[in-house]
Parts: C-alpha cells; sequence; structure tokens
C-alpha cells in the first residue's frame, strides 16, 4: 500500500500535474509560437521519463516513486511540478486577473471624468461666467482646451449679458468604448435653465465625451451631442 501511494504521487501525478499546468500556460498565453515550441519539448521530456519509469518497473520492479535509495530524485520530481503549477498561477493572474483589475479602475475614473467634465459644460452662473468652462478645460488636452474656450466664448458673453442660470446634474452614465489610451462615455443630463422673467425649462440632455489617456492620466478631448455624426 506505502508503494502504491508513492507510485500514485510521484509517477503519475506529478508529471500529469506538470503536464497540465504547461497546458494551462498555454491557454492563458492563447499559445503563441515561442511558448508551442517550447511546451512541447517539456512535454516530451516528461512523457520520456515517465516511459523510462515503466521500463524501470518492468525490468527492476523500482521507480522513481518507490526508490528508496533515490530521496533526491523525488525531491526533484516534486520541485519541478511545484515549479510548473506555479508558473501557471502566476500567468493565469498576470494575464487575467490585472488587466480585468485595471479595466475596472479605468471604466470608474472615465465615468467620473466624463460626468464632470459633461455638468461642466452644461452649468453656468452670470456671477462667475467663466467658472465652469475653466473647469471643463482643466480636464482636457491641452490643446483641445484653447480651442474649447475659444468655441464657448460667444455663449458665454450672451448668457451673461440675458442674465441666465443653468444647471445639470447626471441621471445617467455608461461606458461606451474603453481601450488602453482612449475611451468614450455616454451622459444623460436633466439640465434647468432659469431666464429672468420666465419660468424655469427643463431638459434631458445625452452627450458623448471622448477620452485619450496620456502618461497615465484620462484627459478629455472632445465634447458633444450623442446623436452628433
Amino acid at each position: 500500500m506505502r508503494n502504491l501511494w508513492r507510485v500514485l504521487a510521484f509517477d503519475i501525478a506529478a508529471p500529469l500535474g506538470a503536464i497540465a499546468a504547461l497546458l494551462m500556460i498555454g491557454i492563458v498565453l492563447s499559445w503563441p509560437r515561442w511558448w508551442v515550441s517550447l511546451c512541447t519539448v517539456l512535454v516530451l521530456l516528461i512523457v520520456e521519463g515517465v516511459v523510462v519509469n515503466f521500463v524501470l518497473l518492468r525490468r527492476d520492479s523500482v521507480t522513481v516513486g518507490t526508490d528508496d535509495d533515490a530521496p533526491l530524485l523525488r525531491l526533484a520530481v516534486v520541485a519541478v511540478c511545484t515549479a510548473a503549477l506555479v508558473a501557471a498561477v502566476v500567468t493565469g493572474f498576470a494575464c487575467w486577473s490585472i488587466p480585468d483589475r485595471d479595466f475596472k479602475r479605468d471604466s470608474r475614473e472615465v465615468v467620473g471624468i466624463a460626468t464632470d467634465m459633461a455638468e461642466a459644460t452644461a452649468t453656468f452662473s452670470p456671477q462667475a461666467p467663466s467658472a465652469s468652462v475653466d473647469r471643463a478645460a482643466a480636464m482636457m488636452a491641452p490643446e483641445q482646451a484653447t480651442a474649447f474656450k475659444e468655441h464657448f466664448a460667444k455663449s458665454i458673453a450672451d448668457l451673461a449679458q440675458r442674465n441666465v442660470t443653468a444647471q445639470a446634474s447626471t441621471l445617467s452614465a455608461g461606458v461606451e468604448a474603453l481601450g488602453p489610451s482612449a475611451a468614450s462615455v455616454a451622459v444623460i443630463l436633466r439640465g434647468t435653465q432659469n431666464v429672468p422673467g420666465q419660468p424655469p425649462s427643463h431638459a434631458v440632455l445625452a452627450l458623448r465625451v471622448t477620452l485619450t489617456k496620456r502618461s497615465g492620466q484620462w484627459l478629455v478631448s472632445d465634447v458633444f451631442p450623442l446623436n452628433a455624426r
């Protein structure tokens, strides 16, 4: 019974575990050519060791697992199997868990920036005419910020002259597309505009905010109506 457990552990389970770990690494890496070649060589070496074990069992009635004179060889088998399993776990964590966590973090970040941007563009106070535009421009890439301010300059002057107050709050926001260096977020706003002598007007605004990632920081590249082409 003792020898049976040793055969199962060292002569069967260990090689199968090492082969399974190598195949798992290939699956995680989507089988690049270099790993196909390396994995084939390693699996053949493991299979060769199993065949040698089988020959020893038939000829001498002893295997790596049952040979009392070769404890270091069993230790080496266990070390190789453990190393393969650890490599598979680390590879899976690096290729699956980390990108997924980065994606979730970037999603939260771009949605937060996009909602702030959308609310800033739809908010106006005659007491501080340029405050919202300046806040929005601070979230943009430098080359877009200047053009953005110039685009809203006439509108700001007109709203200030008519003493118009506008406020906006986000109803919903979601990521439309997200890549390593670019993102698009759709934002739905509820806007309220107050003009002296008139009842407040309410409207639902749909904006698309596009962002770009530079030096690890997300910046707004453009904002426009959701139905604009």
